[in-house]
């Protein structure tokens, strides 16, 4: 039976829905060799019933990489786990923290909050259908639970009923009153509360998710817990990933900057593009490249404006890059004079 480690859990992406497809999880890869990569959630319906290679087809340089499923019918849970095992992905996380209008009307997501017993048949079913780590992302509760007894009532069932480990939200979702957005910032965050849990499971790989922004948040929480799970900071500044394996995990960078990162993100951006991929798909995930830095917001604005244009290719991007170059140049120039 395959595991997971703390080891393999010390930096991970978020699963976002609409966000973190396939050209993403390429182009992050591409800064750190160590970030466990999460795929935005899939339910069992459009596992079982949909086009598998196009929702569950992934690049193998992704890897290590899980998939995250929506559900909560333990059978059906269990064959599009069974499924998804055959493309290989390093682990299955079950979605029990998402409080979209999408989640609720399938009374799944953070609704399982709501439904200790029935994640522990889930978790079940899932690890009895296959030879992977099978993992549960929540929250801390949802509307008027108790967040304490919440999240503990949840983790004893999943953890009794084989939970390789838990990626725990660190903030309530409030299934009526706030919008998914909302909901990811307006609840009160409890690190304490996540820390807690760890105390109690000493033994289960713990992750922590919600409001961390930098590697020096995520020393902070690596203190406490196993692992940290970032989403939108890496997505809006997918530099910060060229910081994770020097400074989480002692091992040189894969990549200089970001200009590399453009660089070996071409052949695959070609190689998409031949096979009638278009240009925005791709580089709308590298709309906050370069952030901060002389020249952004012109990339930016060139990448959002021309990338979506009909016949728009590698050359759009590069032109987009270069008014970093130049305002970069331009501003070295005048430091020099």
């Amino acid at each position: 039976m395959k595991s997971i480690t703390n080891q393999d859990i010390i930096f991970s992406t978020a699963p976002m829905m609409e966000w973190t497809d396939r050209h993403c999880r390429f182009f992050h890869r591409l800064m750190s060799r160590r970030a466990r990569l999460y795929t935005e959630m899939l339910t069992t319906g459009a596992v079982i019933f949909g086009d598998r290679d196009r929702l569950l087809g992934f690049d193998a340089a992704e890897r290590p990489l899980a998939l995250q499923l929506g559900g909560s019918d333990p059978a059906d849970l269990a064959k599009a786990t069974r499924i998804a095992a055959a493309f290989g992905y390093d682990e299955i996380n079950l979605n029990v923290g998402c409080p979209s209008d999408r989640v609720q009307n399938g009374a799944f997501g953070a609704c399982l909050m709501l439904r200790p017993d029935l994640v522990g048949d889930c978790v079940k079913a899932m690890k009895d259908a296959v030879d992977l780590p099978i993992t549960v992302k929540c929250r801390i509760g949802v509307d008027d639970q108790e967040p304490r007894t919440a999240l503990f009532t949840l983790a004893e069932r999943a953890v009794a009923a084989g939970c390789d480990a838990l990626i725990v939200h660190a903030r309530k979702a409030w299934l009526s009153g706030l919008s998914p957005k909302e909901n990811r910032d307006v609840p009160p965050l409890d690190y304490g509360l996540v820390y807690e849990l760890k105390r109690a499971y000493a033994d289960l790989p713990i992750a922590i998710n919600g409001g961390i922004a930098t590697i020096e948040d995520m020393r902070a929480h690596l203190a406490h817990v196993d692992g940290v799970m970032i989403g939108r900071a890496a997505y809006h500044e997918p530099e910060l990933l060229l910081r994770v394996d020097p400074e989480l995990f002692g091992e040189a960078a894969p990549l200089a900057d970001g200009f590399a990162a453009v660089e070996a993100f071409i052949p695959y951006v070609e190689a998409q593009l031949r096979r009638g991929e278009r240009l925005s798909n791709m580089t709308r995930h590298m709309l906050g490249l370069f952030a901060g830095k002389p020249g952004a917001r012109a990339f930016r604005r060139r990448l959002a404006s021309e990338a979506a244009r009909p016949g728009a290719g590698v050359e759009t991007l590069l032109s987009a890059v270069d008014e970093v170059r130049r305002a970069t140049a331009r501003m070295a120039e005048a430091a020099s004079a």
